[in-house]
């Protein structure tokens, strides 16, 4: 197998592909960037690409929704979540009164500017391509000056690199801060089997913007018993008012419940992407009632069926009822 992940090496991502199994042992390609990521997966170069999709403090990383609704589809085979915990590292010999300018990511930094606004106010953030990259950027011998005093990176680069002046540890403003990631290979990879405890990813354009549009969309999982997780707008980029809808909701496509949902979505919508189903990394099963079960959903079919004089003979000859009875 090969593995492309937003690199370079240390970053949450790679924390991230290292929980698949075999990812260990396998080649894997660090990049710039989620659309490099997912164009070598495109394009056949690598077999799968690793990539950010939701933090539990910033919401959805508008890079990776926004790369895989749009060009040649392809699949979400598996997700993974990651604790995120940051530090603030420097050059050797650098003291925490020396930094006047910090590089990071930009989700890294909305994590970590209540820390920053309370020890070291009216520092100057430069946004990074990673957060390992802007504390590599640091090192002695890096190969181009860094432009900047200090880096907030994972403390697994610090591991890595222990050359680097650690100047404050655990500095995140929320200690429960989780990030969601995706492994997203090509349409073809077999569909993760159904566990009970699963995740479909979707994009759903606004086909037109009018009153009860999204709602015609949102009464296709809800008279279905399909609870929506994640829904998040997105603009087309084609012109200004055009969006579509990057929604995550609980089920697998073989849950009846989910799949009758998306032949609804389907009709009214007919340029829906499905993304994939696959199994939570947090294994939530869903609550599903009783007659969005499976089995209601079948009964309901073989019901339909012998109405329609198919699957068991025609259906028992019934009185018409009165005009009287009519509604």
């Amino acid at each position: 197998m090969r593995y492309a992940y937003l690199g370079p090496a240390g970053t949450f991502t790679e924390a991230a592909l290292l929980g698949v199994e075999g990812a260990r042992e396998a080649e894997r390609r660090p990049v710039s960037s989620v659309p490099v990521a997912l164009a070598a997966v495109r394009a056949g170069e690598v077999d799968a690409a690793m990539v950010p999709i939701e933090n539990s403090v910033e919401g959805g990383v508008t890079a990776t929704l926004d790369a895989v609704a749009t060009g040649s589809e392809l699949r979400i085979v598996r997700e993974a979540l990651v604790p995120i915990s940051f530090v603030l590292v420097a050059p050797p010999g650098t003291v925490l009164a020396d930094v006047r300018t910090v590089a990071t990511h930009s989700h890294a930094w909305a994590q970590v500017r209540g820390w920053m606004d309370d020890r070291l106010p009216g520092v100057d953030y430069v946004p990074a391509s990673s957060t390992a990259a802007a504390a590599l950027a640091l090192l002695p011998g890096a190969a181009s000056p860094a432009g900047f005093d200090a880096a907030v990176c994972s403390p697994v680069v610090v591991e890595q690199h222990p050359e680097l002046e650690v100047l404050a540890e655990d500095i995140g403003d929320n200690r429960a801060a989780v990030t969601r990631f995706v492994l997203v290979a090509r349409p073809e990879a077999p569909l993760p089997p159904r566990t009970g405890a699963d995740r479909t990813t979707l994009v759903i354009p606004l086909w037109e913007d009018r009153a009860g549009a999204l709602m015609e969309i949102l009464e296709q999982f809800a008279t279905r018993g399909v609870n929506l997780s994640r829904i998040e707008s997105r603009p087309t980029g084609n012109f200004l008012g055009e969006y579509f809808f990057s929604v995550d909701v609980d089920g697998h496509i073989l849950d009846a419940r989910v799949a009758d949902a998306l032949e609804g979505l389907r009709r009214v919508c007919p340029s829906t992407r499905f993304l994939g189903s696959y199994p939570r990394a947090d294994h939530k099963v869903a609550t599903v009632a009783r007659h969005h079960s499976d089995g209601a959903f079948r009964e309901a079919e073989a019901w339909v069926a012998g109405l329609q004089g198919r699957g068991g003979g025609a259906p028992e000859s019934r009185p018409a009822p009165a005009a009287t009875d009519l509604p």
